[in-house]
């Protein structure tokens, strides 16, 4: 993903002195097409603290030991001076004599390589975060070396448990020792330390959790997730997708292998992959869309990957589902193919005339192990732009509306607005502008598939659907690791006014996947003992809430409000939203014609005392939810600096 400077010529919405009122006219008869529930969805990939740090519970860093281990401990590279820096080297520091410690390569436990102890030498990591009360399990594959006993003790320090664990260790083969512990003291700087007191050993993985984690996911995340109740949410990648093999990321999770991460910082544990982001949709009550990687991949593996996902017995993928442990398909219907592919960032970028045969072939590919998929193609219509002003041969939307129509059922767009270290003006705007700039580039991509594909011969008439398969405000600094910035209040209100244009393209517009989940530029963050709804992830779950189904058609010049309306699927009761960036509320008035409404309306809305006012974990909210009935007779008051959805029954 890439966000991009606001682009040039487009209009923000028309300014108006602070009024205390505003009618809204609407016709109830006046319905644009129907909004897909799948705007509402949520993308999450292996970047940051995303998966591993916000939705996966394991608490410990490369507990598989991709790093070497090596005296020189120094494991922080990138963003060094915040509470989350990332790892760039082994976080494993040596205990006692360096010279007990041996990486072997020969036969390795998982990996490159396996840290070998003597007596006497150990390996501690720190930086955990206890609670007082909270209890933790965890495990640690150990095998002996030694021709006498070999002793190993585990000792988890700083949460006020000093009861080590110690294990006798044969050489036969690796065993699995388990424990837990419930900590007595809280700290945010406790150690968990292995140390060989007698013989010698290998040690394979380490893995600890909260007891509370559901299957490996952290509960606090889980509990948010389901609340924000996304339909569909979109993975691995992302930039990430296009360097990554999915056969990494299934089987016994203690064997497979650990990776630098292909296009971000620090390491991939693999501990997240398929069969687990299968699980956590279940968990979250959506359904899946897995990314197929045409960076380094090919139409075999991603013909493959359906397979494992959908397929039977008779075939390779769906036979190495059965062996994994899992009999039934998961029935993975959609499908992205590519992320970014015109971006020259992503891994295996190429031409474009080279980049479609090989969509194409992936696509017969895929389709040939299931034809019901829906196949999301990569798109980027900013592309058309450039090209209208240079000499470039075609845009990529272009190239690949013409070349491809046949082998997607829809094409994505991706989008980032807000202040992004690639703007030289990374300054705070008028809030009044901030949150129009979702808007416009909703409003550019969908006003460019227009005009363009009315002129494509290949589509012979037919309208493909658009994916917007990533969108948000991106912005500095990043506090909640890689990409891990704060939403404010008024970042909310900008995807609030984003959602109503979504609505307002509801023809073209099918799918709209909000990158990304928790922390990086996520609607959720975390720290290590707590999660918490940003203010963009309270908006997203006002509105798949309560806002209606079929949209009405309305005049759309009301200042600086952004108002929509819709009715249920029903049609007896009317949802009205209004963004006010302002520091003022704002009184509707409501004219419906002849249609007749209720005395009174229920009320949702989300604010806070400013337009910069944001959530921390752990902390009582700034910005927060709130629900009341309102009467209807003397107009619907709109609270200052809200975005608001009334909720009207029709008679």
């Amino acid at each position: 993903m890439i966000p991009f400077k606001r682009l040039l010529g487009l209009a923000c919405l028309p300014l108006i002195t602070h009024a205390a009122s505003i009618e809204v006219k609407l016709d109830t008869k006046e319905q644009g097409a129907p909004i897909n529930p799948m705007i509402y969805g949520q993308f999450i990939e292996h970047l940051g603290r995303c998966i591993y740090g916000g939705i996966w519970a394991e608490m410990l860093e490369d507990r598989k030991f991709y790093f070497e281990v090596t005296p020189d401990y120094a494991p922080y590279t990138q963003l060094v001076d915040t509470e989350f820096p990332v790892v760039g080297a082994s976080p494993w520091e040596v205990v006692g004599p360096a010279a007990g410690l041996e990486m072997v390569v020969e036969d390795s436990f998982v990996g490159d390589h396996t840290p070998h102890l003597r007596a006497g030498t150990g390996l501690r990591q720190h930086d955990l975060s206890w609670q007082a009360g909270r209890g933790y399990e965890g495990y640690v594959w150990l095998k002996g070396t030694s021709p006498g006993i070999t002793r190993v003790t585990l000792l988890l320090e700083g949460g006020g448990h000093a009861q080590p664990f110690d294990f006798v260790v044969t050489g036969e083969d690796y065993q699995k020792f388990y424990f837990h512990l419930v900590a007595t003291t809280g700290s945010a700087k406790g150690t968990l330390a292995v140390e060989v007191t007698a013989g010698a050993a290998l040690v394979g993985t380490v893995s600890l959790m909260p007891d509370d984690n559901i299957r490996g996911m952290r509960a606090d995340t889980i509990a948010l997730l389901q609340e924000l109740d996304a339909p569909i949410y979109r993975w691995p990648g992302g930039n990430f997708v296009s360097g990554y093999d999915w056969r990494d990321g299934v089987g016994d999770r203690d064997r497979r292998p650990p990776r630098r991460n292909p296009a971000w910082e620090g390491v991939e544990h693999n501990d997240f992959g398929t069969d687990e982001f299968m699980d956590f949709c279940r968990l979250v009550g959506a359904e899946p869309v897995v990314t197929a990687n045409m960076g380094f991949g090919d139409a075999y593996s991603a013909a493959q990957w359906v397979e494992y996902c959908n397929a039977g017995g008779e075939t390779v993928g769906g036979r190495m589902r059965i062996e994994n442990g899992t009999t039934a398909p998961f029935d993975v219907e959609l499908w992205c193919v590519g992320n970014e592919m015109w971006g020259t960032w992503q891994l295996g970028y190429m031409h474009l005339d080279q980049y479609t045969l090989k969509h194409n072939r992936a696509a017969q590919a895929m389709w040939d192990v299931d034809p019901d998929l829906v196949l999301v193609g990569s798109g980027d219509i900013r592309s058309r732009s450039q090209r209208l002003n240079s000499d470039r041969e075609r845009g990529w939307s272009e190239g690949m509306l013409q070349d491809s129509a046949d082998y997607m059922t829809h094409l994505s767009e991706h989008f980032y607005a807000g202040r992004t270290p690639w703007q030289p003006e990374n300054v705070r705007e008028p809030v009044e502008d901030h949150v129009t700039r979702i808007v416009e580039f909703i409003k550019f991509i969908a006003d460019g598939h227009r005009e363009l594909q009315s002129g494509i011969p290949e589509l012979e008439g037919r309208v493909m659907p658009i994916a917007m398969t990533e969108w948000n405000y991106w912005h500095r600094e990043y506090v909640y690791g890689e990409l891990g910035c704060i939403y404010e209040l008024q970042d909310a209100l900008g995807i609030a006014a984003g959602l109503h244009e979504y609505y307002r393209q509801s023809d073209l517009v099918q799918m709209a996947y909000y990158a990304q989940t928790v922390n990086v530029i996520g609607a959720i963050k975390t720290t290590d003992t707590a999660a918490e709804f940003a203010t963009t992830g309270l908006v997203l779950k006002l509105y798949r809430a309560h806002f209606g189904e079929i949209p009405l058609i309305l005049d759309r010049d009301f200042g600086v409000l952004d108002v929509t309306a819709a009715l249920d699927d029903d049609g007896r009761v009317l949802t009205l939203a209004v963004m006010n960036p302002q520091a003022t509320a704002v009184t509707v008035e409501l004219d419906l014609g002849e249609t007749r409404f209720g005395k009174e309306a229920e009320r949702h809305w989300i604010g806070g005392p400013t337009a910069e006012s944001f959530n921390t974990p752990g902390a009582a909210r700034q910005v927060d939810e709130f629900s009341d009935s309102v009467p209807t007779a003397t107009g619907l008051s709109v609270p200052a600096l809200s975005a608001t959805i009334f909720r009207i029954p029709l008679k």
